[in-house]
């Protein structure tokens, strides 16, 4: 991360029915292909696609997931996009 990077990420999670989650973090773990993605604030621009499994990201006091069923991921330097659909009720976490 550079000294111009941004310090947060806006994280929006996108469903085929509805925009899911919208919040402000400091990191997210995707379910990448190939394994899991870490993704924190200034990343390079990358679009990725995911698999199963668990998304990823604090939250006071403890971390919150949810659980997704592949898509893909636009990842910015200060945003990352995730078009998906949820598992089961989404929460996990």
């Amino acid at each position: 991360m550079s000294l111009g990077s941004p310090a947060k990420i806006q994280l929006k999670v996108i469903t085929p029915r509805r925009l899911a989650l919208e919040t402000e973090v400091s990191s997210v773990s995707l379910p990448g292909l190939e394994g899991e993605l870490g993704i924190l604030p200034g990343h390079r621009p990358l679009v990725a696609a995911l698999g199963r499994g668990r998304l990823g990201f604090p939250s006071d006091p403890e971390e919150e997931s949810l659980s997704i069923r592949g898509g893909y991921a636009d990842i910015r330097s200060d945003t990352v996009l995730v078009f998906t659909e949820l598992s089961d009720d989404g929460q996990n976490g």
